[in-house]
């Protein structure tokens, strides 16, 4: 079955090229395009996309507020993939804050964003942690979360490795755990963190000041 996708760019250019590139994929489908974020959630709600791409500005609704709109209305939300112009902005960062699972820039290689769609239906890496440690860097500051003592020790490690964009393989290689092991400490991270997924639960890391980061 088909990967589904939603594209919401407010450049007909943009959308036709990111619909080149999914459409050549065997197991990817654009099944609608959107030019701004006030017409997401009725598309949404009719198409059903797995994965919506979406641009950060638009001119009457951006890409946050429609991603927290989706995030907080509906039980099965799509993944949304943020995609811009320039890697370290704010809007990004609002956007991951808002709930979107990671970005990409919209000058990355059509493989790139191929990969970046399967990775985030895969829920098992995340995207650009390096551009997300730089965001958090000039936010740190104003951190205000409480600390996550409530973690366990082993859960910690694995928190920080996800901070530093490991993959489940690769924390089982780094921490000598077994696969499944390694999938339900990330379980539970998730649930202790009340994150909707891995990008969410880094966020909450580097804003709790738990994660440092390092530029």
């Amino acid at each position: 079955m088909s990967v589904r996708v939603l594209l919401v760019d407010d450049e007909r250019l943009i959308r036709a090229g990111l619909r080149a590139i999914v459409d050549s994929e065997p197991d990817l489908t654009v099944v609608g395009e959107a030019s701004d974020g006030a017409e997401v959630p009725g598309l949404v709600a009719q198409l059903r996309p797995d994965v919506v791409l979406m641009d950060v500005r638009m001119p009457a609704v951006d890409g946050i507020r429609a991603t927290e709109h989706l995030l907080s209305t509906m039980d099965e939300p799509p993944k949304v993939i943020v995609v811009t112009t320039f890697e370290n902005d704010d809007y990004v960062y609002d956007a991951l804050l808002a709930g979107a699972s990671g970005f990409l820039l919209k000058r990355a290689r059509p493989e790139e964003i191929v990969a970046g769609i399967r990775t985030v239906l895969a829920g098992d890496s995340l995207l650009f942690p390096a551009a997300i440690r730089g965001m958090a860097a000039r936010r740190s500051a104003s951190a205000s979360m409480a600390p996550l003592d409530f973690l366990t020790e082993r859960e910690r490690d694995v928190l920080r490795l996800m901070a530093a964009g490991l993959s489940n393989g690769e924390i089982a290689a780094e921490l000598y755990l077994g696969l499944q092991t390694v999938k339900t400490h990330v379980g539970n991270v998730l649930s202790k963190l009340g994150a909707r997924d891995r990008t969410q639960a880094v966020i909450r890391a580097y804003e709790s000041g738990f994660v440092r980061p390092t530029g």
